[in-house]
């Protein structure tokens, strides 16, 4: 049964592989069919003499496309910006999407990433590293790769929009239909992340009441409006955790690269976290990780369940759901042992979060996948 069932899962991944190469490829087709054409019109309408002709039939092209592609107007001129820029700065990454290594989404993250550096050897660097991660790693996984690649690599770029863009914070309200509205909030992420936490813990501390019917949006979206009417607007008593990780150059001013939550969704200039007057948020909590030794994960206990400490720094390191392709924040995951307990120690490196989802699917071995050293896990 067991044979049977790997060669099962065997063909499942190869016949899978061989579909998305060839969905990626025709994707690629198509789109350097409309960079191909949009090129040759536009060079008919150069050769035009007349200013105001030129003007006319240019504005005409993307519509032109678009008509024979099913497409709008602006997709067509946001498919050639897109091709255009990447494989102007990183052609690699082109010639991967025409292998079928990289579909159509991926090539649009990456895009967004090249529009943001400004640096040829930063292109190069991306397209060294990118293609093959991207290959390996979902949308979602690749856009957060891409988010800490651009801070990183273009740090004191970065700090720069980023204070500018700080400085465009603000609030917006827009009524809709059947007597609703939306609030839209620009605020930095680190305060987006604690209200979103804030918001999550006082609704779950609020489902207890047996006569409480409402959903867990509708708590949070009645504990929201409650809290902007409150007339006193004193922090509300919810305890919760912001954790950021420092480069240790960028405490001593060596230099700008940028704290990245532990999620790794999010990034915000180190020199925000260092700021004395965020002390005044209690939830905030600045973590200075040491790659080599993790120290805080290097003590073993001899129960079962880990304690607070080392839970709390397991959500840390391990920011979402270890399952591949899983986005689940750590802290809504379960503590699983890799190696059952009690042959399996409770340490760090014995212990890592899965969602209930996969850890329930691991439990039953329906789910299994290679751990980095090669090993295959399937144990519950």
């Amino acid at each position: 049964m067991e044979g049977l069932r790997l060669e099962l899962g065997l063909r499942v991944r190869e016949r899978s592989a061989a579909v998305r190469v060839a969905r990626a490829h025709g994707e690629w087709v198509e789109w350097q069919a409309i960079v191909d054409i949009a090129r040759d019109l536009n060079a008919q309408v150069d050769a035009e003499p007349s200013p105001l002709r030129r003007l006319v039939l240019r504005s005409a092209v993307a519509l032109t496309i678009g008509q024979q592609f099913g497409l709008s107007e602006g997709q067509v001129c946001g498919r050639v910006a897109v091709a255009e820029r990447v494989m102007a700065c990183t052609p690699g990454v082109w010639a991967a999407f025409e292998a079928g290594r990289l579909d159509e989404r991926r090539i649009r993250e990456i895009s967004g990433a090249v529009m943001k550096l400004e640096e040829p050897a930063s292109w190069a660097r991306l397209e060294r590293l990118v293609i093959d991660y991207a290959e390996a790693h979902t949308v979602a996984q690749l856009r957060t790769w891409l988010l800490r690649f651009v801070a990183r690599v273009e740090s004191e770029r970065f700090n720069a929009r980023a204070d500018d863009a700080r400085g465009d914070r603000r609030v917006q309200v827009t009524h809709v239909e059947d007597g609703m509205a939306w609030i839209n909030a620009y605020v930095p992420s680190f305060v987006a992340a604690a209200a979103d936490r804030r918001l999550d813990a006082a609704a779950k501390s609020a489902a207890g009441d047996p006569d409480d019917v409402r959903t867990h949006a509708q708590r949070r979206a009645d504990i929201f409006s409650e809290w902007l009417l409150a007339a006193d607007h004193k922090p509300a008593s919810v305890a919760i955790d912001i954790a950021v990780t420092i480069p240790v150059l960028s405490l001593s001013g060596s230099n700008g690269e940028p704290a990245l939550s532990a999620d790794g969704h999010w990034a915000i200039p180190a020199s925000w976290a260092l700021d004395p007057d965020i002390d005044a948020i209690p939830f905030w909590h600045r973590l200075l990780i040491d790659p080599v030794t993790d120290d805080v994960l290097t003590h073993e206990y001899l129960g079962r369940y880990p304690p607070d400490v080392l839970r709390r720094a397991l959500q840390f390191r391990d920011p979402t759901c270890r399952a591949p392709g899983c986005t689940k924040p750590a802290d809504r995951c379960d503590i699983d042992h890799r190696t059952p307990w009690p042959e399996g120690p409770t340490t760090g490196n014995n212990l890592w979060a899965l969602c209930r989802k996969h850890h329930t699917l691991k439990g039953h071995q329906i789910l299994r996948w290679t751990l980095p050293d090669g090993t295959t896990c399937s144990a519950a």
